[in-house]
């Protein structure tokens, strides 16, 4: 599948200066990155902001979305903090679409380190609503 570009996104838009420009992979309803964590998206000390880890998780949902050439928008969103997502780290970030009811799709997301997908960070359960059709 060739990605749509979104040039001015903040996750993946190539022409954002201080977007994050990471790159996706997708599958048969899925998606994934690799999230190699910066200094600048720091909270705490060594931790990565928790808006952050929730921006992550929205998109590699939202391009799960993508994937099968639908466009989304997300409705609701719950975020569950297991773990900090520590700074100069790399996780692996996976996102699925679960259902779709008319417009509304259910998805879930989770991040991990990316040598132990048991090792979870965080994950996310998302309803969005679909605005093309």
């Amino acid at each position: 599948m060739q990605e749509l570009e979104y040039h001015n996104c903040f996750v993946c838009g190539k022409d954002n200066p201080i977007g994050m420009k990471l790159e996706f992979d997708y599958g048969e309803g899925t998606a994934t990155c690799i999230w190699e964590t910066k200094v600048n998206y720091e909270g705490y000390p060594d931790i990565i902001h928790g808006g952050i880890v929730a921006t992550i998780l929205d998109e590699v949902m939202a391009k799960a979305i993508l994937g099968g050439n639908r466009e989304a928008v997300t409705a609701e969103m719950t975020v569950k903090y297991l773990k900090p997502a520590k700074v100069n780290q790399k996780y692996k970030v996976f996102g699925r679409i679960i259902s779709q009811k008319k417009r509304i799709i259910e998805c879930s997301s989770y991040i991990c380190d990316l040598e132990n997908e048991d090792y979870v960070i965080a994950n996310a359960f998302a309803k969005y609503y679909q605005v093309n059709s």
